[in-house]
């Protein structure tokens, strides 16, 4: 059943009114006054609306005005850098960059008013919530901040996570190893937001904030205590109290049902599952709350027992669709493997079936004995790592292959569905995503704590393919597809309008327009850097406008607008490619002590199959020497197949002197999974 969208009427329902976002003179009249309905004038939430629909009905720009398209404005950030998705309200736009809080004027980028956050803003997506006269935002150290949306004067600071947190060893991060990532959420005098990041031996959480006060009113942790519901689903041991669970994504609401629903991460330790038996329970789950006492309602296990990493990264999105011709109140996620499911948001239930399917098992790291699946359901990506993604000398993983330390070559396509933003539109009943099946090498050690050195192996030579994805929420399958040749999947997602059109950014600079019909490309515009951040869109005087974060600058365009399009930015890679320090030395050891301290615990094994430096450097007509400290013969080869050291005992060296400058990938011919990197300088 195909619906055109119309505004329903305006109610008190739930008692919960956005009047209350007047700010700096303006009239209540000017904010849509019930965010059930998808945004029009304003841009409300970094979301859109309650629902997370990332869906405008401003149809100004259109199949047929989308070719006028032009450059409003731009604001540059210098060096700061951010994929903040910009909040519209009352003819002032709030976002945050860096450290700062912003508010600019929405026809010109220019500012209103900054604020100086205590700590840095930065996370996956940031933005702010806006409710009460405030401009609520999370920080890097598990804050939230109130600030008066007329003058950006603070208000009030709560942090909502652990005051004695372990540290992180994450440069990225705040130094405890906590932080908010996604913007937070205002309804009914409540602010709402998660904490990030259940991943360093923090215990996953989201609490609900009086928005006048900041006084925390509830705390819901999303890794139960023992004798708590969902606590037997965890091992008598105390790993629950680090067991992870972060979240990672702006809470999505129904004022009716007066409940909040959010996505859960994954639990940690990530790989090491022999030390949390059960299903742990809410990693991995969708939850849903009261609004106003943070009391369960709710949950559903997206995966039992994760040991994949396939954490809920994406906002659910809620709206009306016909199931066994009955319209039904849905709730829609995708989980990361590419399965789209449709749920009850009263209850729970599955609106389209899900069936428990048996998967492969390991008894040691205590794998779950099924995961759940829709049944009926076209999966958007591949289930199994496609053998033209990756280079030769791996093993080839489907989705739910367990990962053990005897596996020593395993390549696992993870996160088809990732972290940029999907759109719901009611007029197609499409879902809208970006995907990018990501091969990995997963790799893990003996012990069930390494973290980063265990799983970010990264390795030269795997082919990045991406799509723009339409998927059909009434046949459960794929509409359109068009192939994109970068990795998209922590990038900008779609937003859809009533103009039939979306709006998509890419990482080669691109912003661009497509009909949300047929997928076919109706404009594009070159910003000169990665656009990266979600595209909002708004009117101003009568003029609809669409911005988007292009990474070191805010952009926004409109018909006929007349800022001229930047020098593309360097070509973003086709494939996989070093990363990592490049060490000076001329000794290469094959077989090496390797250290992670990923989990907030220093953690050290020796590994027979890496290479210390894994990238090194030398002076042209070195002699340069592979020391073999493992147990087994290892022979290094350039992988062109140009030198060779031949085989190299245990306890024996091999030495090479190059004559020519260059850059040279090796591997080990004998474990052909093992890669590294030396590069020849000219004189």
């Amino acid at each position: 059943m195909r619906r055109t969208f119309k505004p329903r009427e305006l109610t008190t329902s739930a008692g919960i009114l956005i009047a209350a976002l007047v700010v700096g003179g303006c009239e209540p009249s000017e904010v849509e006054s019930d965010l059930r309905a998808p945004a029009s004038k304003n841009w409300p939430m970094v979301e859109g609306d309650w629902g997370s629909t990332r869906f405008s009905q401003l149809d100004q720009i259109n199949t047929d005005t989308a070719k006028s398209l032009g450059a409003a404005w731009v604001r540059e950030w210098g060096t700061s850098r951010s994929r903040a998705v910009p909040v519209v309200v009352n003819g002032r736009m709030y976002i945050t960059v860096g450290d700062e809080v912003l508010a600019l004027d929405p026809a010109t980028g220019e500012t209103i008013w900054s604020a100086k956050a205590p700590v840095s803003t930065v996370g996956l997506y940031k933005g702010v919530a806006i409710g009460e006269g405030k401009v609520f935002a999370g920080l890097a150290d598990s804050s939230i901040v109130a600030f008066d949306a007329g003058t950006g004067e603070q208000l009030w600071s709560t942090k909502i996570g652990d005051e004695n947190a372990p540290e992180s060893s994450s440069q990225t991060q705040s130094s405890t190893g906590q932080f908010i990532s996604a913007a937070p959420a205002y309804a009914d005098g409540v602010v709402i937001a998660g904490l990030a990041n259940g991943d360093y031996r923090i215990r996953g959480r989201i609490s609900g904030l009086d928005a006048q006060t900041g006084e925390k009113l509830w705390t819901f942790f999303t890794v139960p205590e023992p004798g708590e519901y969902g606590g037997d689903t965890w091992p008598d041991n105390d790993e629950w109290k680090r067991g992870g669970g972060g979240v990672w994504v702006t809470p999505t609401i129904d004022p009716d049902l007066g409940m909040v629903y959010f996505g859960v991460g994954n639990p940690v330790p990530q790989w090491g599952g022999e030390l949390r038996e059960g299903d742990n329970l809410f990693t991995d789950s969708i939850v849903a709350l009261d609004l106003r006492t943070g009391e369960r309602k709710w949950h559903f296990q997206l995966v039992h027992h994760d040991i994949w990493e396939q954490d809920v990264t994406n906002p659910v999105m809620l709206y009306e669709a016909e199931f066994d011709g009955q319209v039904r109140k849905a709730l829609g996620l995708m989980r990361t493997d590419g399965y789209y499911f449709q749920l009850d948001r009263e209850t729970g239930e599955p609106l389209v079936p899900v069936v428990e399917r048996a998967v492969p098992q390991n008894e040691r790291v205590m794998t779950s004995a099924t995961q759940p699946f829709p049944l009926g359901v076209e999966p958007i990506g591949p289930t199994c790592t496609p053998a033209d993604m990756v280079p030769e000398g791996f093993k080839l993983l489907c989705h739910y292959d367990p990962i053990d330390y005897d596996l020593l070559n395993g390549m696992y396509i993870v996160n088809t569905v990732r972290a940029a933003r999907l759109a719901y539109s009611p007029d197609t009943q499409y879902v809208y995503m970006a995907s990018s099946p990501w091969p990995l090498y997963l790799r893990r050690y003996e012990s069930p704590r390494f973290f980063s050195a265990t799983a970010l192996r990264g390795i030269p030579g795997v082919m990045i393919k991406s799509e723009l994805i339409a998927f059909d929420t009434q046949s459960n399958k794929v509409v359109w597809r068009v192939p994109k040749s970068y990795a998209i999947r922590n990038g900008s997602g779609f937003l859809a309008s009533a103009g039939g059109v979306l709006f998509h950014g890419e990482p080669d600079g691109k912003f661009e327009v497509y009909n949300a019909e047929s997928g076919d490309l109706l404009w594009d515009f070159q910003t000169g850097s990665d656009v990266s951040g979600s595209a909002v869109t708004y009117e101003v005087d009568g003029e609809q406008y669409v911005a988007a974060m292009a990474s070191d600058s805010l952009w926004a365009f409109k018909i006929g607008g007349t800022v001229a399009e930047r020098e593309p930015p360097p070509t973003p890679p086709t494939e996989t490619s070093w990363t990592g320090r490049v060490f000076p030395s001329d000794i290469i050891e094959m077989g090496t002590e390797v250290r992670d301290s990923g989990l907030g615990v220093m953690e050290t094994t020796f590994d027979e199959y890496a290479f210390a430096p894994q990238r090194s450097r030398v002076a042209v007509n070195t002699e340069v020497t592979w020391s073999n400290n493992g147990k087994e013969t290892h022979t290094i080869e350039a992988q062109d197949g140009s030198w060779t050291t031949g085989p190299v005992p245990p306890g024996q060296t091999a030495k090479l002197t190059f004559s020519e400058p260059g850059v040279h990938t090796y591997i080990c011919r004998d474990h052909p999974w093992s890669y590294g990197e030396i590069t020849i300088d000219a004189d």
